[in-house]
C-alpha cells in the first residue's frame, strides 16, 4: 500500500533563506461583522458565501472561533503563530470574498478602510508584514484609483482580486482599467479563490465540494483562463497574475489547454475566442506566478517548478484557512538544489512583491 504523505520532518532551525509566506489572509472585524449581519438579515444571498461564512461567521465550534481570532489579528496571535511555524514574513491580503460581496460603491469605501487598517498594521511590524490592496472591481475608475493609492500612498505591493464579483468575471474589457493600472504600477494582481457563483455552484453544494476541496480551484482556474483567452495579456504584456494552490490545477492541464485553445481559436466556432499573439501555454508561463498555498506536499510543488519554472513558484501557507504549523519542514527537505529552494522560500517573493 502506498503512503499518502511522508512523515512531516522537523524544520531546519537555521535555514540559509528567509521563509516568506505569500498568501496569508486577513479580515477586519468590521467587515466580518457586516458578513454576519448579511447572513442574519438575508441581504447577502450568494449561496457560496452563505455556505462558507455561514459556518465560519456563525458557528460556535472551536475551529470557527480560532479561525476568526486568527484572521482578524495583525499582531499578537498571528506573530506568535508565525514564530512557532518558522515564518519570517507574511504577504497579507483581504480574505475572500473581501469587499466584493457588497454593492460596488459601498465596496470601494470598505476597501479604503481596509487598506488603511492593513497599512497601519504593517507599519507596526514592517519586518514581518507586507500587504496587497483591496478594491471594488465593478466600481470602474474607483477600483484602479484605490489600487494606485494603496501602492503609491500606503506602500502596498500589489492588489488582491478575490475572483468573481457578484458573479461577474473581469475578462470583459470594460473592467481592464484595473489591469492597466497594475501594469503601469509594475505590481501583480493576486487572483484568489471565491466560492463558485450562484449559476455554477449547485452541483458542488450537496457533497460539500463548493470551497477549498474543489470548488475554489474550478472557479478560480476558470477566471484565470477567461483572462488568458480574452486577449488581456496581449493588451498588457507585462501584467503579472499570481495564482495560489499550485495554480488551481492549470499547470497540470497546460498541454491540453494549449492544444485545444490553439485549434478552437482558429475555427470561428466561438465569436469571443480569437487567435492570440502567443500560445495559451506562453501566457500561463510568462504572465503568471504560482504559490504552494494549501498544498503541503512536495510532488505538485515540484511539478509546477518543472513545467512552469523554478523561478515562478513561491511558498505560501494559506493561513489561517489552512494552518499547518509544521508545514515548512516538508519544504525545507524538498529534493531540489539550494538555489531553487531559496528562490521558492524567499527570492521570488522578494522580486514579485518588492520586499
Amino acid at each position: 500500500m502506498s503512503e499518502r504523505y511522508p512523515p512531516m520532518p522537523e524544520r531546519n532551525p537555521n535555514p540559509p533563506y528567509k521563509r516568506i509566506a505569500t498568501e496569508e489572509a486577513w479580515l477586519p472585524q468590521e467587515i466580518m461583522d457586516m458578513y454576519i449581519k448579511g447572513l442574519d438579515d438575508g441581504s447577502i444571498s450568494d449561496p457560496g458565501f452563505r455556505s462558507l461564512w455561514g459556518f465560519f461567521g456563525k458557528s460556535t465550534t472551536e475551529k470557527a472561533r480560532a479561525h476568526n481570532r486568527r484572521i482578524t489579528s495583525l499582531d499578537g496571535e498571528r506573530l506568535k503563530d508565525m514564530d512557532e511555524s518558522g515564518i519570517d514574513m507574511a504577504v497579507l491580503a483581504l480574505s475572500s470574498p473581501g469587499v466584493q460581496v457588497f454593492e460596488p460603491a459601498q465596496a470601494t469605501s470598505l476597501a479604503v478602510m481596509a487598506n488603511d487598517m492593513l497599512a497601519e498594521g504593517i507599519a507596526n511590524h514592517p519586518d514581518r508584514f507586507v500587504g496587497l490592496a483591496a478594491f471594488s472591481p465593478l466600481d470602474i475608475g474607483a477600483a484602479e484609483k484605490e489600487l494606485e493609492r494603496g501602492v503609491t500612498k500606503l506602500g502596498l505591493r500589489g492588489g488582491i482580486l478575490n475572483s468573481h464579483t457578484l458573479g461577474v468575471y473581469l475578462d470583459d474589457e470594460k473592467y481592464w482599467g484595473l489591469f492597466e493600472a497594475a501594469e503601469a504600477l509594475n505590481v501583480p494582481i493576486y487572483l484568489h479563490p471565491n466560492t463558485p457563483p450562484a449559476d455554477m455552484i449547485d452541483p458542488f453544494l450537496p457533497r460539500g465540494l463548493d470551497a477549498a476541496v474543489y470548488g475554489f480551484a474550478c472557479e478560480t482556474g476558470l477566471h484565470a483562463l477567461r483572462l488568458v483567452v480574452s486577449g488581456l495579456f496581449d493588451r498588457f504584456p507585462k501584467l503579472n497574475i499570481v495564482l495560489g494552490h499550485c495554480g488551481e490545477a492549470l499547470p497540470y492541464w497546460l498541454y491540453r489547454i494549449d492544444y485545444m485553445h490553439g485549434h478552437i481559436s482558429k475555427t470561428g466556432r466561438y465569436p469571443n475566442v480569437q487567435p492570440l499573439k502567443r500560445r495559451a501555454w506562453d501566457y500561463l508561463i510568462d504572465n503568471f506566478y504560482y504559490t504552494s498555498s494549501g498544498v503541503g506536499w512536495t510532488p505538485p510543488v515540484k511539478y509546477v517548478m518543472d513545467v512552469i519554472g523554478p523561478d515562478r513558484m513561491m511558498y505560501a501557507m494559506d493561513y489561517p484557512w489552512q494552518f499547518v504549523q509544521g508545514e515548512v519542514g516538508v519544504f525545507d527537505h524538498m529534493d531540489v538544489d539550494d538555489k531553487t529552494k531559496k528562490a521558492f522560500f524567499e527570492d521570488t517573493a522578494r522580486k514579485v512583491f518588492k520586499i
